[in-house]
């Protein structure tokens, strides 16, 4: 994924190819056990990657590739039994992980970590995850440092009279509850999916981690695995233009957004080495950067 200046979003490398086919069969083992459905699929993503083009953002293939298998299969939202799994398993974890930030020395900094760790429920990036899985990543991201400045994040979010919260996948956007908490809840407006790809979040989601309750919650009228803004509805479009700051989640809003002018944090768990690359930190981290603090590109 090249990275050049002056454009919106990163663009689609090779080293994505087997990525995306490897995800149309996961996706289509979610909805059937039934071969030729499966075989079906993958021949079309292939078809498919053949015509790629290489400069859209991985995400708005991916949104084409759902798309395909939510026609073949007549499925949907193939993922809706995982998300209500991992949403549950997030909200009985809740009470755990609130009193540990409600513990901390730092609480701002400990419900970063919180939400960043649940950045690991990712079906699209790890298709067999667990909930033991999702659980000690989770946990562990407690004990995790969020590499970036959370002093300039927490100067910004106090100084900001308009916050668009973006969300990213279900099980995670329950634990984007403890940071959200955090913010001054009355210039909060959440975001999440105008439609289901993937594990990511839509209302449906929203309503479980009882985000309605708290705020403002609205969809971007999209169906990609990201923020492709020229994809979204006119109201998200100009809910995005009117925030003071942006608080994107997930490597998909990353990688649509991360050129946007748009004052925005980043933040996420890099489960790429090639988003590693592009961001300047290594596979593994839980990040939170602005968009003008993209690091010299690693070369290893």
């Amino acid at each position: 994924m090249s990275k050049d200046t002056g454009r919106d979003h990163m663009h689609t490398a090779l080293d994505c190819i087997p990525c995306f086919v490897k995800q149309a069969l996961e996706s289509a083992r979610f909805v059937t056990n039934g071969a030729a459905v499966h075989e079906q699929v993958v021949r079309q993503a292939l078809r498919s990657t053949s015509e790629l083009n290489f400069r859209q953002s991985p995400p708005a293939f991916a949104q084409e590739l759902h798309r395909q298998l939510r026609s073949i299969t007549g499925v949907d939202d193939p993922y809706r039994p995982a998300k209500d799994r991992f949403n549950q398993l997030a909200l009985k974890m809740l009470p755990e992980l609130a009193a540990r930030v409600a513990d901390a020395d730092d609480p701002l900094n400990m419900a970063l970590r919180v939400a960043i760790g649940g950045n690991a429920i990712d079906l699209g990036a790890n298709p067999g995850m667990t909930e033991a899985e999702a659980r000690e990543a989770v946990i562990g991201a407690t004990d995790e440092p969020v590499q970036g400045n959370v002093t300039d994040f927490r100067n910004t979010i106090a100084a900001s009279a308009d916050i668009l919260y973006l969300t990213d996948n279900a099980g995670e956007i329950v634990l984007d509850r403890l940071l959200i908490e955090h913010l001054p809840l009355e210039r909060v407006t959440v975001a999440v999916r105008g439609g289901p790809v993937l594990n990511d979040a839509t209302m449906i989601d929203a309503e479980a981690a009882g985000l309605r309750d708290l705020v403002d919650v609205i969809d971007n009228g999209s169906d990609a695995p990201g923020t492709i803004l020229s994809d979204c509805s006119e109201n998200f479009r100009s809910r995005y233009a009117a925030a003071d700051i942006v608080i994107a989640k997930g490597q998909g809003n990353f990688e649509t957004l991360s050129d946007e002018p748009r004052p925005t944090y980043f933040l996420f768990k890099v489960k790429c080495p090639l988003i590693g690359n592009y961001a300047g930190y290594p596979t593994g981290a839980h990040v939170v950067m602005r968009e003008h603090e993209m690091p010299p590109r690693r070369q290893d």
